[in-house]
């Protein structure tokens, strides 16, 4: 069975993994609270809640199938290595149910407060049922010989395609507004965090194995974290690089968030007026 070879490592792997948990879970109140205040809902914008709750859903059920599920691990070991640890540490289960609880109550949010005319997209509805029929399919594939260990890569894949997705049309719309007013650059700087924290977390576990099978092993993992460490560095470079705020500027309020979706469509081609 796999045990740690460094207790410091293995003390130093918790730690990463709890400030990784934390550093991303906090960023989810800001805008809850917020909501809450204002009784409206009104500038923040729905594609990106349903990508996320379709993302951070994805995630839950591949962690806490490979943490939870005996089976699963045992089909895992098959395939890497009786050694091998399970990629899977209690503090990405907690963050998972964290992101889709706290997720979920902004999307009810979006449901009970004032919304003016915002929508969802159709181009948003189409791409979250594309990924949910996806895994569908691929639980009536895995079914017949129970291949268990592959259906759950496939949720870990959603998960991070949901990532790439979300974070892409930011990038462009700070591009063609040449600033980043409305954009919080604090819940960036804590992802970033998170996903330096993250990555140097499955780092110790490898060097502790002299391994580095718990990269490709968990490759949902390993990608969500490069993809998150390179946006949020695009992020920070439109923030204060490419269009820093001027200082005679007043500072942005709440309302100012642009009011473009998260994902153009044909539809909803305007901007929401606060």
């Amino acid at each position: 069975m796999a045990a740690w070879n460094s207790v410091h490592l293995e003390v130093l792997y918790s730690i990463s993994g709890w400030v990784a948990f934390v550093s991303w879970s906090i960023s989810f109140y800001p805008q809850v609270i917020l909501n809450f205040r204002r009784k409206s809902v009104v500038g923040l914008n729905f594609d990106f809640v349903v990508l996320n709750l379709t993302k951070h859903s994805t995630y839950l059920i591949y962690n806490a199938s490979m943490f939870f599920s005996t089976a699963i691990q045992e089909q895992y070991r098959r395939k890497y290595g009786r050694n091998e640890l399970i990629p899977v540490a209690a503090n990405d289960v907690a963050f998972s149910i964290h992101a889709v609880l706290l997720t979920a109550i902004t999307l009810f949010q979006i449901a009970i407060y004032d919304r003016g005319t915002q929508k969802v997209s159709k181009t948003c509805i189409g791409i979250a049922s594309a990924a949910w029929l996806g895994a569908i399919i691929c639980v009536f594939i895995a079914l017949p010989h129970h291949s268990w260990l592959w259906l759950i890569s496939c949720f870990s894949t959603i998960q991070v395609i949901m990532t790439v997705v979300k974070y892409i049309p930011q990038a462009i719309m700070n591009f063609r507004r040449k600033s980043t007013i409305g954009f919080s650059i604090g819940n960036i700087l804590l992802d970033l965090l998170g996903g330096v924290t993250n990555y140097g977390q499955m780092a110790v576990q490898s060097i502790d194995q002299s391994s580095w099978v718990n990269f490709y092993g968990n490759i949902g993992k390993t990608l969500l974290s490069l993809v998150s460490i390179f946006f949020d560095i695009l992020f920070i470079l439109q923030h204060y690089v490419l269009y820093p705020e001027k200082k005679s500027s007043k500072s942005p309020t709440v309302d100012v968030v642009s009011k473009e979706p998260l994902i153009e469509s044909s539809e909803n081609p305007h901007r929401v007026d606060v």
